[in-house]
């Protein structure tokens, strides 16, 4: 079923993945890595069998963060403590913890003004909230469909999605901090169904 209300083209007309229903912070602490412009996507962390999600906000042609994406500290990018991006395409790297959700994508959209290309910004949500996102992981590193329930804990995967395959979580315990394995991003509050292409969620970081 979809949420309450309406709007001219039931919110699909967005330019970002991410709908904000009741925001947290608005976030735009920290500058923006070279490669939030320019990785591919998915980033190609999750290996094996792994299939590019089909959820309605992924797009394969646009390089750099996707809006929806999860922002990472990048402790790891060698040009200062106060960079964010997505996630490196090697997992588990020192310095790199999930912070929040990408409100736009960092390469901007045609015939549109392009705000993190001029500032070197990219605004994030962190801080609780509640989200709307159509852009997910629909697979799991094991090949197997993913499927969102209600009360489902979300997680940032290796590729920089929301997923709720734990086992498929950027994890840093093994290189960082044991405190941010199964660092939980959200709370799922309605899946994605046939008329609904997001994912509702409480934002818990």
């Amino acid at each position: 079923m979809p949420l309450l209300g309406q709007a001219s083209g039931g919110w699909t007309e967005s330019s970002s993945a991410l709908r904000i229903l009741h925001v947290g912070i608005r976030n735009s602490v920290g500058v923006l890595t070279t490669d939030a412009f320019t990785q591919t996507n998915p980033v190609g962390s999750l290996g094996g069998a792994h299939a590019a999600p089909t959820s309605a906000g992924f797009d394969s042609s646009i390089l750099g963060v996707l809006g929806g994406s999860v922002a990472f500290s990048r402790g790891d990018a060698g040009g200062g403590s106060n960079e964010i991006g997505g996630p490196p395409a090697t997992a588990n790297v020192a310095g790199v913890v999930p912070l929040g959700v990408f409100i736009n994508t960092a390469a901007g959209n045609d015939f549109e003004n392009q705000p993190a290309v001029a500032s070197d910004k990219g605004p994030y949500v962190s801080g609780q909230g509640t989200y709307g996102n159509s852009l997910f992981e629909t697979s799991s590193n094991a090949a197997a469909a993913i499927t969102y329930t209600t009360g489902d804990a979300l997680y940032a995967s290796e590729n920089g999605f929301l997923t709720n395959a734990a086992a498929d979580e950027y994890n840093q315990a093994a290189v960082n901090n044991a405190a941010f394995a199964e660092l939980v991003i959200g709370v799922v509050k309605m899946p994605n169904d046939i008329v609904q292409a997001e994912l509702v969620y409480d934002q818990r970081i």
